[in-house]
């Protein structure tokens, strides 16, 4: 039985270790970037809040337009590495900008500076997003694909697990001997939180290679800025992916439905850290097993994973029940997540992913802010088992769309 096991591990492990050194180097990146923004993000409304008498308006308001920014910048930067044929550079700039930005928060004194910081390091995710998916998808082959995608966004949730526990240290550290953090520890994690990024930057120059250069066209086939240029299963696709998101509303939801079903207020955190442990892990085996079993009914599978949490959410009681619930579904990330992403480099030509992938953050984001206004509505107006329902109902229509949809490798990988 050991040796049985031993042998399972071993083709685990090779699996991956045939993978092209640009994968694990851009998982890195994203490790080292996830840790430094996870170290900001979680002190950042109460610092906000506390230390700069920013109102609750305007802490939404600042994230509502730094991720518009981003969402919209992902379609356009996907096009232009496209365009030139470069993916490398786009995906350095995002880092730097994100590297330059975040140490500005050590220095904030309003919060229209800090507008200003989360708004200019969300645009360097938008510049860096589509050209990093078209870059781990260029040497993969299709048959690890799914492997290379799960394996990126595993180390990105690893990330977001060590960045709040150095958070946490870091202040605990710092205001050792104060009741209550000050704006000055605040902004000592903040400066503390770039050096991450820094590293990240490092590792984009000497170990993130661009193999092949996406393939240059000829002048009379440039490529278009538009959706036209996709066949009509890719839109049904984005109209699909589009749909679904607008059952996912913000996780902030997730957690004050745990709280009211008995979670004390500090374990939230703890819940939080678990919920990524469950990422990191069906991460990888998700997209692996995405490879053997084929996307589209990983994707299904997954959307039916998160319609059964939203509706066991609707009726959730105790607090064993959420901890369970908050654990299944880091499944239905590990499920789709990085699938998702595999499945469109699959469905369109090599030249041509860096505009898809932006094509794909595009229909994604258009209704994810309408899907947390929707989902606030229902809960105010008819309750939370009324909102938390209604979700899931989204969630199986967008399944029975996606079964038509056709997840056959585009005409890609030919020279």
């Amino acid at each position: 039985m050991e040796a049985v096991e031993k042998k399972a591990r071993w083709k685990f492990w090779k699996r991956y270790k045939g993978l092209p050194p640009t994968v694990f180097a851009l998982s890195a990146v994203s490790f080292l970037n996830d840790t430094s923004s996870e170290m900001i993000y979680p002190l950042l409304p109460a610092f906000l809040f506390l230390s700069l008498g920013a109102t609750p308006f305007a802490i939404g308001l600042i994230e509502g337009i730094a991720e518009s920014a981003a969402s919209i910048l992902k379609l356009f930067s996907g096009y232009l590495s496209d365009r030139f044929s470069r993916r490398k550079l786009p995906v350095f700039m995002g880092y730097s900008l994100a590297a330059v930005a975040r140490p500005l928060l050590a220095f904030v004194t309003t919060w229209p500076q800090v507008l200003f910081v989360r708004t200019a390091d969300r645009v360097g995710k938008g510049i860096r997003g589509a050209p990093r998916d078209a870059l781990l998808a260029a040497d993969v082959p299709y048959e690890k694909r799914g492997l290379a995608f799960g394996f990126n966004r595993a180390a990105d949730h690893l990330g977001a697990v060590v960045g709040p526990v150095i958070a946490f240290l870091l202040l605990t550290f710092l205001a050792a001997n104060a009741e209550e953090p000050t704006a000055k520890e605040y902004q000592q994690v903040f400066l503390f939180a770039s050096i991450p990024v820094v590293l990240g930057l490092f590792v984009v120059i000497f170990f993130v290679h661009e193999e092949r250069p996406a393939a240059e066209l000829s002048s009379d086939d440039p490529i278009k800025f538009s959706l036209r240029e996709f066949d009509g299963n890719f839109l049904r696709f984005l109209g699909v992916i589009a749909l679904f998101t607008l059952s996912n509303s913000t996780d902030a939801f997730l957690l004050l439905r745990a709280e009211q079903a008995g979670i004390a207020p500090a374990m939230l955190p703890l819940l939080w850290m678990v919920l990524h442990f469950s990422k990191v892990f069906f991460s990888l085996l998700g997209g692996d097993l995405s490879d053997k079993i084929g996307r589209k009914t990983m994707i299904i599978a997954g959307w039916a994973v998160y319609a059964l949490v939203y509706a066991g959410f609707a009726f959730v009681e105790s607090a064993w029940q959420a901890w369970i619930l908050f654990i299944i579904y880091g499944a239905y990330f590990g499920m789709t997540e990085g699938v998702e992403k595999a499945l469109v480099a699959d469905m369109v030509r090599d030249e041509k992913r860096g505009t898809a992938f932006g094509f794909y953050n595009l229909a994604y984001g258009i209704t994810v802010f309408p899907a947390s206004l929707m989902f606030g509505f229902l809960w105010y107006q008819f309750g939370a088992a009324a909102a938390f329902l209604t979700s899931a109902a989204i969630s199986v229509l967008a399944i029975i769309l996606i079964i038509p949809i056709r997840s056959r490798p585009a005409e890609i990988d030919k020279s």
